[in-house]
C-alpha cells in the first residue's frame, strides 16, 4: 500500500514537473516577444509629433493657405485649487463667440449664452468618472494667452495647427478645404487640398519616453524621439491680381444681369497654366461645414453643362482641318429655310437664313443651318474623332479634385450629328472648352491645363507644361481664329467689342435641358476667346447660368468677358491695336 502511493507520488511530481516546464517555456520562448512589448508598453509612453501641412502660395509668393496654432483648454481635475464656480464664471465670457456663425447661437441674447456656458463648464469640472475633461476647442493665440494671465491651477493647452486661408472664399474652388477623416485624422478634400493631399499632409513623427508607475518620465531611461516630416509646399501659377479683377467683375455680372449662378476660367493657351478661376456662388474654407455641401465641387471641373454656339468653334475647325471646307466656302441649299432631319426641323435663333453665305459668315452669324451643312460635310465618324481629339469625352487631367467628364454617345444618328454640331445633345465641362479653345489659340496643340507649378520640399520639383498631342494643323488654327475675329467684332456680339483690340471669340447662349426636354425659359449664356489675337496672353471662358435680365449671351456674357478682357490686356501692358 505505501509502495503504491509512494509510485502515485512520483507520478504526480514527474506530471507537475513537465507541466511546470512546459509553461516556463511558454512564457520564455513562445510568448517572450509579446510580454517583453507588454512590459515596455507598461513603463514607456508614445507622443504623436504632429506635422505641419505644407503652404499653398501664389506664383507671386502669397500664402493663400497657411496655418495658424489653435489650442484646446483642459482642465486636470485632480490639481484643481479653486472653485469649480468661480472657475466656470471668470472663463464663461472668454469662451464665448461675440459674432457667431451659427444661426441657432447668432439667435440667442448674449446674457443667455453666456449662461449657457458657465453651465456647461461648471458640469465639466465637477465630473467624478474621470480626471481630465476638454473645456473647449480651437481657441485662437490671444484667447490661450488671456486665460494663461489668470493662472487657475489645472488648466491646461494642448496645441495643434489649423488651417488658414487669409482670402477667405478667394479661389475656394481652386483650394478646397482640410476637414475630419474616418479615421478622426485631417484630410485635404476638393480643390488643390484633396488633389495634393498627401504631399501637402506630411508624415507624423513619434516621441517613446521610459516612464515610472506613477507616469513620470524616467530621466536616464528610454527615449526614442523619431521627427515629424513636414508636407510639401505648393506654389501655383494662380496670379492674384487677375484672380480679384475675375472674382470682382464675376460677383457684379451675377448681379447686374440677375444670373443663378456663373463661372470665369483663365488660362495661358501655351503652356496650360491656370491664371484664375472663380464661380459664384462659393462657401468660405474656412467655415466650410456651414455651406450647403453642393458648393464645395468646382462646377467648372466637375459639372457638365450643353455649350451651345462656342462648340461650333470646334465644329469648323475640325472641317477645316479635314479639309471639307475652307472659311469661303459657300453653304449650299441647306442654308436656305429650316432643315428638316426625320420628325425634327432645326431653325436658326433669329428665324433668319441667308442663302449663298461663307462658313465664316456661318460663324459670325451664329448660323445652325450653316453648322448642319459643315457638320455633314465631315461626317459623323470624322467629326467623333475630331471632338474627341480635341479632348471632349475625357478627362483633361488638371490637378485638381473631383474633375468628371461626360460619355460621348455610341451611336450618332442624323439629327445627333445635326445639334451636336451647334453645341446641343453633347455635354461638356468648362475645362474642356478653355482646352479645347487653347489648342486653336496656341496653333494647334491640346495641353494640359495645370494649376501647380511647383511643389517645395526636401527636393524642388517644378512641373513643367505638358503638351498631349497636335490636334489640328497650324494653318488650320490661323484660319479659324481668323473667323473667331470676324464673329467677335462683326457678330451679334460685336456692340460689346473692344475696339483697340484684336480679339478672337463666340457667344454660346444653350437652353438648359430638363426632364427630357428644353426649358424654353431658362438659358446658359457663355462666351469663350483669346486675346490678343496676334500671340495670345489668356483664354477666357465666361459662363452664366439662367441669366434674368436677357437670355442671350450676347447681352450678358459676351459684355462681362469684354469688360474683363480690356483690365488683363491692360494688366498685361499690350498696346492698342496689338
Amino acid at each position: 500500500m505505501v509502495q503504491a502511493r509512494l509510485h502515485l507520488l512520483k507520478l504526480f511530481l514527474v506530471i507537475f514537473a513537465f507541466a511546470l516546464l512546459s509553461r516556463l517555456f511558454y512564457w520564455q520562448i513562445i510568448t517572450s516577444r509579446y510580454l517583453s512589448h507588454a512590459a515596455q508598453n507598461q513603463r514607456s509612453v508614445d507622443q504623436q509629433i504632429d506635422p505641419e501641412r505644407g503652404q499653398i502660395r501664389s506664383n507671386d509668393g502669397y500664402a493663400l493657405v497657411s496655418n495658424q496654432p489653435k489650442f484646446t483648454l483642459f482642465a486636470y481635475l485632480p490639481q484643481i485649487i479653486d472653485p469649480p464656480s468661480s472657475i466656470s464664471s471668470v472663463l464663461a465670457p472668454l469662451l464665448i463667440d461675440p459674432h457667431p456663425q451659427d444661426a441657432t447661437q447668432a439667435a440667442k441674447p448674449y446674457p443667455l449664452r453666456i449662461q449657457e456656458t458657465n453651465q456647461f463648464l461648471l458640469t465639466q469640472l465637477t465630473r467624478t468618472d474621470t480626471t481630465w475633461v476638454p473645456l473647449q476647442r480651437n481657441l485662437d493665440k490671444i484667447t490661450q494667452e488671456t486665460i494663461t494671465d489668470l493662472h487657475l491651477e489645472g488648466l491646461g493647452f494642448d496645441r495643434h495647427l489649423d488651417r488658414l486661408y487669409p482670402e477667405a472664399s478667394m479661389s475656394a474652388h481652386l483650394l478646397g478645404f482640410v476637414g475630419i477623416n474616418e479615421a478622426g485624422e485631417p484630410q485635404g478634400y476638393f480643390g488643390l487640398e484633396g488633389f495634393y493631399d498627401r504631399e501637402l499632409r506630411g508624415r507624423s513623427g513619434q516621441i517613446t519616453q521610459e516612464t515610472d508607475a506613477a507616469g513620470q518620465p524616467i530621466l536616464i531611461g528610454l527615449f526614442n524621439r523619431q521627427p515629424a516630416r513636414n508636407g510639401r509646399n505648393l506654389i501655383a501659377h494662380l496670379d492674384r491680381s487677375i484672380q480679384y479683377q475675375v472674382e470682382t467683375q464675376l460677383s457684379q455680372g451675377i448681379e447686374k444681369y440677375g444670373a443663378k449662378s456663373g463661372e470665369i476660367i483663365v488660362m495661358d493657351p501655351f503652356s496650360g497654366a491656370i491664371l484664375a478661376l472663380a464661380a459664384f456662388p462659393s462657401y468660405d474654407p474656412d467655415q466650410f461645414h456651414l455651406y450647403d455641401t453642393n458648393l464645395y465641387k468646382n462646377p467648372l471641373i466637375a459639372n457638365t453643362y450643353e455649350p451651345g454656339s462656342t462648340f461650333k468653334v470646334i465644329t469648323m475647325a475640325a472641317a477645316i482641318d479635314a479639309g471639307v471646307v475652307e472659311p469661303d466656302t459657300v453653304c449650299d441649299h441647306t442654308c436656305n429655310g429650316p432643315v428638316a432631319i426625320g420628325k425634327y426641323t432645326i431653325r436658326t435663333w433669329n428665324n433668319q437664313y441667308n442663302p449663298d453665305q461663307t462658313m465664316t459668315d456661318v460663324l459670325a452669324r451664329s448660323d445652325n443651318t450653316g453648322m448642319i451643312f459643315t457638320a455633314f460635310k465631315l461626317g459623323k465618324d470624322k467629326f467623333v474623332d475630331y471632338i474627341t481629339n480635341f479632348g471632349f469625352g475625357q478627362f483633361t487631367g488638371i490637378d485638381l479634385q473631383e474633375e468628371t467628364s461626360a460619355h460621348l454617345r455610341s451611336n450618332w444618328g442624323d439629327i445627333d450629328l445635326a445639334t451636336a454640331s451647334f453645341g446641343q445633345g453633347i455635354a461638356v465641362t468648362g475645362i474642356q472648352m478653355a482646352t479645347a479653345i487653347s489648342a486653336i489659340a496656341n496653333g494647334g496643340n491640346l495641353v494640359v491645363p495645370h494649376v501647380i507649378a511647383v511643389v517645395e520640399g526636401d527636393e524642388t520639383t517644378t512641373i513643367p507644361p505638358a503638351i498631349k498631342y497636335r490636334v489640328i494643323a497650324s494653318s488650320t488654327a490661323q484660319k479659324i481664329t481668323a473667323m473667331m475675329e470676324t464673329a467677335a467684332h462683326h457678330g451679334e456680339a460685336q456692340w460689346a467689342v473692344l475696339r483697340d483690340y484684336r480679339v478672337a471669340g463666340k457667344t454660346g447662349t444653350a437652353q438648359i435641358p430638363i426632364a427630357g426636354h428644353y426649358d424654353q425659359d431658362k438659358t446658359i449664356a457663355s462666351f469663350i476667346g483669346f486675346a490678343p489675337v496676334s500671340h495670345p496672353k489668356f483664354v477666357m471662358l465666361v459662363k452664366l447660368t439662367q441669366p434674368s435680365s436677357s437670355p442671350w449671351a450676347s447681352e450678358t456674357a459676351a459684355p462681362l468677358w469684354f469688360d474683363l478682357a480690356h483690365q488683363l490686356l491692360q494688366y498685361f501692358n499690350i498696346p492698342p491695336d496689338h
